[in-house]
């Protein structure tokens, strides 16, 4: 999920990656949290094209799970993904939910901020930031994450079509 806009492709007042980079750097180094609206399917389904994400400054220690902001090594650009392994020597190996590969070992001077909340058509969301975070990272970094939610979704889908009265 790259938050390279901070509206979409299409509108004039969209902010290029490395200056919405230095916005949000500056508003966390002042303690305040981050809101910003998501682009991309990366981190889907637990954080959607759309949803609105708060980031707030970086905790002194990263848990496995957590889903942070930072400045990917391999392209120059903020991305938002979840930290799926912790090295002390090695730094964090980060990944998206809904990606193939992972982004690579992640300096924690590279991270910027750690998502403590989304919000989905108003409503907060609290599935893939609470306690399950551990699970999805480690599903996540064998690669079973995308193909388990796709199942769960397909066979829970009848139970929540709507009948037609």
């Amino acid at each position: 999920m790259t938050p390279g806009y901070v509206t979409s492709n299409q509108d004039s007042r969209a902010m290029p990656n490395a200056a919405f980079a230095e916005l949000m750097r500056a508003v966390l180094a002042k303690g305040a949290p981050f809101r910003f609206e998501a682009g991309g399917f990366s981190m889907s389904p637990f954080i959607r094209h759309g949803d609105i994400i708060t980031v707030a400054p970086s905790p002194s220690r990263f848990r496995r799970g957590d889903v942070v902001a930072f400045m990917s090594p391999e392209t120059g650009k903020l991305t938002v993904h979840r930290v799926v392994r912790i090295s002390p020597r090695r730094g964090c190996l980060i990944k998206g939910d809904n990606t193939p590969a992972p982004d690579g070992r992640v300096e924690k001077s590279a991270i910027i901020g750690r998502v403590i909340r989304v919000e989905h058509c108003g409503k907060r969301l609290r599935l893939g930031l609470g306690p399950e975070r551990a699970l999805l990272a480690f599903l996540s970094r064998i690669g079973l994450l995308p193909p388990l939610v796709w199942f769960l979704w397909h066979i829970s889908r009848p139970f929540f079509r709507r009948t037609r009265p």
